[in-house]
């Protein structure tokens, strides 16, 4: 009866999903299959030959072969390896190599033999690359073909550098990259101009003779992908779904790269529910935007018709299902984020009193405060609370290098005209130039590069706030020493950012905290950031009396927005209040004409965050509820 339970949920997937609570522990799992493999193959004093993947996701695959290899005598000595790619051109050495890349995670650490690692060589010239994939193929044909092969998946589907329009028997070669690839690259490159156009990439064909396939994928932001590859038909514009015509293939993710997949995300669709509030809430919401009506116009048909047959029987009739959920999203808006005084606050999201409350709104980066929530902030100080704002990190990788000599020239010139000595200024503005036109890509800035950037990100920041309202001794500049690399790769937190983030709450000691709660990238600053947070507010907890009556309030990124259902607390904003959060944002001009890291959406920040806003208004809207020019959405978590 389970085994057929399982089935019925599953029957969207046209393929293999084993789903882990967490990344580490789904890793764990490939680990010890790899190594249970290895094992096997030794026993029978035969090769065990790999085929190995790059990139964020397999990293903690290649940390616990490590430690059984040290720890638990794992031997590598009968392994043969294959990887799936390389940029090209690239030198093994650059900082982007596969080569350097496998040897940092993973060969440097085992008793693997030299020769028994096989990479693509980008170093070819490109009239030799023909001749050196077939030579790929032929050698792991003659092995007796891959006995397992690992996979992540790119945001266009890509498995390898098999990007979209990929033939299904396709063998080793050089293809072009995907723009949106190339994007997805440019942090580890220093810019998308910067990424390679082309790489060596094994075949869709190559990979899918493996005689065991597995394919990972951690976070929230693989979440789409994974639903097309597995519940999606097969298709060239998504080469991953070709692997459904695979017998030996499975799919290993974590939660969030789990959860658009159809027994996750809409599972009465699927199976009978434990129908509790935040379910049923987000059903009639589903339910109300497929069939495109109001919750109040919804009918037993609308339920009966899409799957909630069950729900309308359990907890009908529908109608008062629908005056329930519709009072409890009316209850999300307000006009007063930090609770409107002297009023019956029990069906608000925020308390009346005290009236005049001390808000801090934590921004990772120098502009997520005014880009995420810049109406909300400004409505905050408009209203009279006495509100902070901290900075965590300096953002001084995220400036383009043309902006720092022209700030130093400005420099210079302003020091010339005061009558002061300018010999040490124009010394430094040399030697940046001298840095300038030999950096290569992703090389990390000298110190004092790196100081300017921060200072021109600290100067935006304060412009920022001080248009919405702030004193210069209510805004924080805190520039966390975790993110002070210099590089993309980031120290981990230690107790300094902690502290530091203790020391300011207990100088404002907020009844309100606004922080950043986009957590799609578990390796993005935001999540650190975040987590910093919590760290500090558990530290305090139980020695401070005012964190009993602190509510940490989330709001998201740049790039994302929660959903309806998730939203608690939605601000309504004017048309001119929107205009206000636009030229909020406007002060942040290292961030325009691009950014130096923008992402997959070629919209500017200030576009961004003027569609979404409206989007979530409009959403509100087609519910049922008041008309507005745009919302800024928040999400109460609780510590």
């Amino acid at each position: 009866m389970a085994r057929l339970n399982l089935l019925e949920e599953t029957r969207y997937e046209k393929l293999p999903v084993t789903v882990f609570p967490t990344p580490a522990a789904g890793a764990i799992a490939v680990a010890q299959r790899i190594a249970k493999l290895i094992r096997d193959k030794q026993a029978k004093g035969e090769k065990a030959v790999l085929g190995l993947a790059t990139g964020v996701t397999p990293v903690a695959v290649y940390d616990e072969l490590i430690r059984l290899h040290k720890d638990e005598s794992l031997s590598f000595k009968n392994v043969i390896t294959f990887n799936l790619d390389e940029y090209y051109p690239m030198q093994p050495s650059s900082a982007q190599s596969y080569v350097r890349f496998m040897n940092q995670h993973l060969f440097n650490h085992v008793d693997i033999e030299k020769a028994n690692i096989h990479i693509p060589d980008g170093t070819l010239a490109e009239s030799d690359i023909a001749a050196f994939c077939l030579n790929y193929e032929k050698k792991i044909e003659e092995l007796g073909g891959l006995d397992l092969q690992i996979l992540g998946i790119g945001r266009t589907g890509h498995i390898g550098f098999n990007e979209p329009g990929s033939a299904p028997n396709s063998g080793t070669r050089l293809v072009t990259l995907d723009d949106l690839t190339r994007t997805d690259a440019a942090r580890d490159f220093g810019g998308k101009e910067a990424v390679p156009t082309k790489a060596i990439t094994m075949g869709v064909g190559t990979i899918f003779k493996a005689r065991e396939i597995i394919l990972m994928a951690w976070s929230k932001k693989k979440a789409p992908i994974i639903k097309k590859a597995v519940e999606g038909e097969l298709s060239g514009e998504v080469p991953a779904t070709y692997l459904q015509l695979s017998d030996n293939v499975e799919f290993i993710l974590d939660d969030p790269a789990a959860s658009e997949l159809t027994r996750f995300d809409t599972p009465w669709l699927v199976k009978d529910c434990v129908w509790d509030n935040e379910l049923k809430k987000k059903a009639v919401i589903w339910l109300a935007q497929k069939v495109g009506k109001p919750i109040l116009k919804l009918i037993e048909e609308d339920y009966n018709n899409n799957g909630m047959a069950q729900l309308a029987t359990e907890q009908g009739p529908v109608y008062n299902i629908n005056i329930d959920i519709f009072s409890q999203i009316q209850h999300t808006i307000t006009g007063w984020p930090g609770g409107k005084p002297d009023s019956d606050d029990r069906q608000r999201p925020e308390r009346a009193q005290p009236a005049k409350k001390r808000s801090i709104i934590f921004s990772p980066h120098p502009d997520d405060d005014v880009i995420s929530m810049g109406g909300t902030f400004i409505r905050l100080v408009d209203q009279g609370h006495d509100v902070h704002v901290a900075y965590q990190t300096s953002g001084n990788t995220a400036v383009w290098d043309d902006d720092v000599l022209r700030y130093m020239e400005f420099a210079i010139d302003f020091t010339k005209s005061i009558g002061d000595d300018t010999a040490k200024l124009q010394h430094i503005h040399s030697d940046m130039r001298s840095f300038f036109a030999t950096k290569q890509p992703n090389q990390i800035d000298t110190p004092e590069v790196r100081s300017v950037k921060g200072f021109i990100r600290k100067s935006e920041a304060i412009a920022g706030a001080r248009y919405a309202g702030l004193h210069d001794d209510h805004i924080h500049f805190m520039a966390l020493p975790f993110y002070e690399t210099g590089k993309v790769t980031k120290n981990s937190v230690s107790q300094i950012d902690v502290q530091m983030t203790v020391d300011l709450l207990q100088q404002v000691k907020p009844h309100q905290i606004f922080a950043a709660g986009d957590f799609a990238d578990p390796h993005g600053t935001h999540i650190v950031c975040f987590n910093i947070i919590l760290a500090a507010l558990n530290q305090l907890k139980g020695k401070e009396e005012w964190v009993n009556d602190c509510w940490l309030w989330m709001y998201r990124g740049a790039w994302f927005e929660f959903a309806t259902h998730e939203i608690e607390m939605a601000i309504p904003l004017s048309p001119d209040e929107v205009l206000r959060k636009r030229y909020a944002i406007f002060k942040h001009q290292s961030q325009k004409d691009p950014a130096v890291f923008p992402g997959e959406d070629a919209r500017e920040f200030w576009v961004r965050a003027e569609d979404r806003n409206r989007e979530t208004a409009e959403s509100y809207d087609k519910l049922g509820f008041a008309e507005y020019a745009a919302m800024e959405a928040f999400k109460r978590y609780y510590f």
